[in-house]
């Protein structure tokens, strides 16, 4: 990385990059210009416009107080030695010998990218999906937004009982009136909206994996 000679002091404080602008990225951060000993300034480098990571792409819509834990990064974030990078992508935009030339420290809080496959018959056949593209897709990630599910079904099968398996089941489950009081974007409270209901939604724990998304009729389905 920079040389970090004397870095630390108000003169030169201690450059550090964090890429990822989620909530450990935010953490990171606030850890580290709370420090009393060494002064620090923080750039946060994101691939997305906005910040906040899964508090923003993640969390279920109708969970809103969880996502008030965003006020505490809008805090960090109105530091004066620090600064956020939107819409920059590591690897293409930024590279590591560009953070080895410019910073002292770097923090990489990306998390993971893919999904876990499960590995069976049918995995990939029309109307299956992994849990991980409805949930962003209903979130209003931009990665996302123009997937298309098939919501005219009566009933779906979800693979997994963890937290993510049960936002999407409860999804699912609401009625306009609820999903209006959510903070979904436009677009799928429509699309959620026009479903058929009351809807079926039964859950098999297959002890892995986030969750998966199932319509009827897929042949393999376990």
């Amino acid at each position: 990385m920079a040389a970090s000679a004397l870095a630390g002091t108000p003169e030169n404080p201690l450059r550090v990059a964090i890429v990822g602008a989620g909530p450990a990225g935010f953490y990171a951060a606030d850890h580290l210009l709370k420090q009393e000993d060494v002064v620090v300034s923080v750039d946060m480098f994101d691939r997305l416009l906005s910040p906040y990571g899964l508090v923003r792409h993640g969390v279920a819509p109708d969970h809103l107080k969880i996502k008030t834990v965003t006020k505490g990064f809008s805090q960090t974030a109105m530091h004066p030695r620090f600064r956020f990078f939107g819409n920059v992508d590591f690897g293409r935009d930024l590279t590591i010998d560009d953070l080895k030339g410019l910073y002292h420290q770097a923090v990489f809080c990306t998390g993971a990218q893919t999904d876990r496959r499960m590995g069976i018959p049918g995995e990939d056949l029309e109307g299956s999906h992994p849990a991980t593209s409805f949930v962003a897709w209903y979130n209003g990630h931009p990665d996302y937004r123009d997937c298309r599910f098939d919501l005219s079904q009566e009933s779906v099968a979800i693979v997994g009982v963890g937290n993510v398996a049960i936002d999407v089941a409860r999804i699912l489950c609401l009625s306009p009136e609820e999903l209006r009081a959510t903070d979904m974007p436009d677009y799928a409270v429509k699309a959620l909206s026009k479903k058929p209901g009351p809807r079926r939604v039964p859950s098999r724990p297959p002890g892995s994996g986030p969750g998966r998304l199932h319509e009827p009729g897929v042949e393999g389905t376990r």
